[in-house]
């Protein structure tokens, strides 16, 4: 068996990988987006609270709800923070799986260009013993000629 049909094998296993990394890869783009969705309907929820508090504050406004309005406000910059720090985790998560595909692409990459070249040695090694063939062949049938 030729070398490149051996390292065919370590191909396929390289291509496996390198398919896993970029499905890891896309569920972490998932959960990402996931999280950062969840930040914009936040951030939105927000803006329209805090719109209609001001709208709400053009007359007059107890002193209780003033205080109720605020610290429902910084419940929100809470919960806001802390999905902050989740999609920045997703966001390092996914840089991590990025990174990891990356790798697993070049060396899937490498070990198909190894192969190429091995094919194109063994070709060449096949050809050389070919014409090394075909000129005592040639050699055999003109010393008979004589």
């Amino acid at each position: 068996m030729l070398r490149s049909q051996r390292l065919a094998v370590v191909l396929e296993l390289e291509q496996r990988r390198e398919q896993q990394a970029l499905e890891k890869l896309a569920v972490a783009r998932d959960q990402w987006q996931q999280h950062q969705n969840q930040l914009d309907e936040l951030r939105q929820y927000q803006a329209g609270y805090q719109q209609q508090i001001r709208k709400d504050q053009q007359g007059t406004v107890s002193v209780a709800r003033l205080q109720g309005w605020q610290a429902f406000i910084t419940q929100l910059d809470q919960v806001i923070g802390q999905q902050e720090a989740k999609v920045q985790k997703a966001k390092e998560q996914m840089e991590q799986c990025r990174q990891d595909w990356q790798q697993a692409y070049e060396r899937r990459r490498g070990m198909a260009r190894f192969i190429d070249s091995c094919r194109e040695q063994e070709q060449r090694a096949q050809d050389a013993r070919d014409q090394k063939a075909m000129d005592e062949a040639a050699g055999r049938a003109f010393g008979r000629r004589r």
